[in-house]
């Protein structure tokens, strides 16, 4: 019997899945990134393009939780403490660039006849750069982390917060809009400041035991459900006050940043979020009507010039200003000179106010868009600039960045022994990341002062999210033999270049260990009973050198025995268990090669 009928946007879910599936990679392979590749899709598939999808406004409302998502994942990586580090980048060169290119845009709007109104709401909605944009070219390029990368996301959490004042801004402007009273400013303020507050208090005290309390159960989608509860449930609380979902989300990653379950909460939520930014781009894509540039194509094109290389010179020379060297300020020129997803906010509630017509509303929103199209090709022109006066031997040229690499280890497993590998790695001055899955041992591991976090092994996004990518080596302190063959595997497959050292249970793990190619084992009971051994042997009064002699043979016939045991079984070498050491005698001695 056929079915009655498919389900609720079927369809739109094929026609978008197919579409992304045909134009993100060839967008890749042109070296301009996946999120033209989204944009290119939805224009194409959209009511402007093959019309096989409606207006992309209703997408577009269940795609900004990709941008919320996405904010949440950029707070578990930073701490409070490297937030406030980035205040001056934040407060100072974010306020700059949006007032300077706001200001700048607006007097060009002016003097291109548009009235107050319009060029003001313009010229700051125009001012405000990508955030999802923006920091999905960082994260492709892997430059999130870098110097430039954290002074631009600082000048994207800036604008992040703008667009509250921007749409107060808009309500100011409106016919027939009076002046706030002083109580309701103050009403306003309190109710702000209560929900911020409670999603401080819930993300600093109540969160962080609920997790402890599912870990426990080993239930991996009640965790997955406490993730995007905390996530959506943070954005919910901070949007219903009027702040953005985004912003409420962030500050929730931020709380959770010191969380042992950071990295698992990013392993969870990003499958979802890399699914609705995609979607997300795709909604943007499908508002671009193709028609309207064609007949406006100048005005158009002069603006898409003008914001570009506005905000472009305002971010590089205020990036210059306050510190940073040309190569870094060039880049933060090339990765945000687009306009951004709250333009479409702030754009769509002055149209409601009467503040904009429909059709400069809808050319606005097509410069937007195209600004958005050509950021990956200003930042693949500077790649190749970057590349030719290199291929031409000049030495540090200023448009090339050269980050220090600091060696970094991944331990996995935190019991006796993985504590024990930390303190050696850290008394060097290493830095470590450590996961396990048991929080009874993560709890005591932080009484003794070591960040330890939550962590399945066996799941490759959740050491992607650990940082098995960035490890120089990896430390397999596991003690089941089994999740150690899938975790070298998974680490084997995704960071061949990665150094894999393991804690061996006995000689069976160990020819397992050989046979998988890692690059160092040992049996953590042969090393302890060789040392109990050399005592025992001491207390009997055995001279120093006939132990150091003993020790060397015992090892060479062990690692004989091994070598048998590889091609022949793990019961072949057996007589070499039962022999004598013989005893050198002078000549031996003698013989020894001198240093």
């Amino acid at each position: 019997m056929a079915s009655e009928g498919a389900p609720p946007f079927f369809a739109e879910s094929i026609v978008f899945l197919a579409a992304t599936v045909v134009a993100v990679p060839i967008a890749k392979r042109l070296g301009l990134g996946s999120v033209v590749g989204y944009l290119a899709a939805g224009a194409m598939i959209g009511p402007h393009g093959l019309r096989l999808l409606g207006s992309g406004e209703d997408v577009l409302h269940v795609a900004e939780l990709g941008v919320v998502l996405l904010l949440f994942v950029i707070g578990l990586e930073l701490d409070p403490q490297k937030l406030w580090r980035m205040k001056r980048d934040i407060f100072g060169l974010g306020t700059a660039q949006v007032l300077l290119t706001g200001l700048t845009l607006f007097a060009v709007g002016r003097y291109a006849g548009y009235p107050f109104s319009t060029a003001l709401i313009a010229g700051f909605g125009l001012a405000l750069s990508s955030t999802a944009f923006a920091l999905q070219i960082l994260q492709e390029r892997g430059q999130l982390s870098s110097a430039y990368g954290q002074r631009a996301f600082g000048i994207l959490l800036l604008q992040d917060i703008a667009i509250v004042p921007l749409l107060a801004m808009v309500a100011i402007l409106a016919a027939g809009e009076g002046p706030a009273t002083l109580a309701d400013i103050g009403r306003e303020v309190f109710t702000v400041s209560a929900a911020v507050a409670a999603v401080v208090l819930a993300g600093r005290y109540l969160i962080s035991p609920i997790f402890h309390l599912l870990a426990a159960s080993r239930a991996r989608e009640v965790m997955l459900s406490a993730a995007l509860l905390v996530a959506l449930g943070s954005a919910g609380i901070v949007h219903a006050v009027g702040l953005s979902m985004a912003l409420g989300a962030f500050l929730a990653g931020v709380l959770l940043a010191e969380s042992s379950f950071r990295h698992t909460l990013e392993a969870d939520i990003e499958p979802f979020r890399s699914l609705l930014m995609g979607l997300f781009f795709v909604a943007v894509g499908m508002s671009l009507d193709v028609s309207l540039v064609g007949k406006n194509w100048e005005i158009v094109a002069a603006g898409v010039a003008i914001v570009m290389l506005v905000k472009g010179g305002f971010l590089w020379s205020l990036s210059r200003v306050t510190g940073s060297p040309n190569s870094d300020a060039l880049r933060i020129a090339v990765t945000l000179p687009q306009g951004g997803e709250f333009a479409f906010v702030l754009f769509t509630a002055a149209v409601g106010s009467q503040l904009l017509d429909y059709q400069t509303a809808n050319l606005l929103t097509a410069i937007v868009i195209l600004t958005m199209l050509l950021t990956p090709v200003a930042c693949l022109g500077l790649d190749r600039l970057a590349a030719r006066v290199k291929a031409r031997g000049v030495e540090n040229p200023s448009i090339e960045t050269f980050e220090e690499a600091t060696p970094a280890v991944l331990v996995i497993g935190f019991g006796r022994f993985g504590m024990v590998v930390a303190q050696i790695l850290t008394s060097e001055g290493l830095e470590i990341t450590a996961i396990d899955n048991r929080p009874d041992r993560i709890a005591y591991a932080r009484k003794q002062g070591y960040k330890v976090y939550y962590g399945d092994a066996t799941r490759a996004d959740v050491l992607a999210a650990a940082g098995a990518g960035k490890a120089a080596l990896v430390a397999m302190c596991i003690e089941n033999d089994k999740v150690m063959a899938k975790a070298i595997d998974l680490v084997r497959e995704g960071f061949p270049d990665t150094l894999i050292f393991c804690r061996a249970t006995d000689r069976a793990h160990v020819l397992d260990l050989t046979r998988r190619g890692v690059d160092f084992q040992v049996r953590e009971t042969f090393e302890s009973s060789v040392v109990f051994g050399r005592a025992a042997l001491e207390a009997l009064g055995t001279p120093l050198d006939r132990i150091d002699q003993i020790e060397e043979d015992v090892r060479y016939r062990d690692d004989e025995r091994l070598a048998m045991q590889l091609s022949d079984g793990i019961f072949a070498g057996a007589d070499r268990l039962h022999q004598v050491t013989p005893r050198k005698s002078a000549k031996d001695e003698q013989d020894l090669p001198k240093e």
